[in-house]
């Protein structure tokens, strides 16, 4: 096994290395090769790679899956989201807003599976706009070390110029802003620091609802009822992953059978590690973790025997 960990975060890959060090992995079974786009090109292009798994962007996704198709190798991706949470009109908005403290926000919104959609009950938006901007407002920003922290910097000064871009075309194109917008932080002069933003008022087909930022730029919809709140979580080239809040489960889950996502948390209730994780559409092939994630790493292989030899049993 070849791991190839993303340029800007070389040192976890080290940590990992260790670990595999210390487990007694014999030498050459697992290597660990820090290095850049060229690098990682070379290793999916390489003829003794017989599977490919990528985990990052739809459009690096794209060309992996391209490069994997010429050569009829087997891959498996895990890319973007624009992950949507339904809050429906019977929702607990409390149990809905704590939820998305994590849901939305984690890595300082730097997760492709973060509910960066929020759709939310007409008669049910201003209740959860001051709730959940009081929740943001009372997230520390800072230094990543610092245990107060709750949301640090982006993972690259690139990064942080990404998500200060969209939230220029989001006030350009409209929308309300709820709170946040370009800048730093108050109080923070240094750093790939960005606002917490939260926009309302935004057309669903806008470059906000539709392209992943990967920051703590959130975006508020309305619905009018439950099906309307499908149609526009399912209004997506993405399809990672979605949560439902209703106190109602039985429409809780049968909306969340009718939402395109791999993963759908009801009110909170969040899959564990034995459970498949992976997306429909442009967020990716296959499934990581369950059985289904290790499926992708097998080949089977049937073999013929005389049928006396077969009856003995297991060899």
């Amino acid at each position: 096994m070849v791991v190839k960990p993303a340029p800007e975060s070389p040192l976890s890959a080290n940590l990992l290395a260790e670990l595999v060090d210390k487990c007694g992995f014999p030498d050459g079974v697992v290597s660990i090769v820090p290095a850049g786009r060229e690098s990682s090109e070379y290793l999916v292009e390489h003829p003794d790679i017989d599977k490919v798994s990528f985990t990052g962007s739809s459009v690096t996704g794209a060309r992996v899956a391209q490069i994997c198709g010429g050569q009829i190798k087997r891959v498996s991706l895990e890319l973007g989201g624009k992950s949507a949470a339904l809050i429906l009109d019977d929702a607990d908005i409390d149990l809905a807003v704590e939820s998305l403290r994590r849901g939305s926000l984690r890595i300082s919104g730097q997760a492709c599976s973060n509910r960066t959609r929020i759709i939310v009950a007409r008669n049910r938006e201003e209740e959860f706009l001051d709730k959940f901007s009081g929740l943001m407002k009372s997230m520390p920003v800072g230094d990543p070390m610092d245990p107060s922290t709750q949301i640090g910097p982006m993972v690259s000064e690139r990064q942080r110029d990404r998500v200060e871009g969209y939230t220029a075309v989001g006030m350009q194109d409209g929308a309300k802003l709820v709170m946040g917008g370009p800048g730093r932080p108050a109080g923070i002069n240094r750093g790939w620091f960005v606002r917490p933003t939260i926009f309302t008022s935004v057309d669903p087909n806008s470059r906000i609802a539709q392209e992943e930022i990967f920051g703590p730029t959130i975006v508020v919809f309305t619905c009018d009822d439950v099906n309307h709140a499908i149609e526009l979580a399912n209004n997506s080239q993405f399809g990672l992953a979605s949560s439902v809040f209703s106190q109602d489960l039985d429409q809780a889950i049968d909306a969340a059978t009718r939402v395109r996502a791999g993963v759908v948390e009801i009110n909170g209730n969040s899959i564990g590690m034995q459970n498949p994780y992976g997306g429909y559409k442009k967020s990716g092939i296959g499934r990581e973790a369950g059985p289904e994630g290790f499926d992708a790493y097998v080949e089977v292989k049937s073999i013929g025997v005389p049928r006396g030899y077969a009856t003995k049993g297991p060899v």
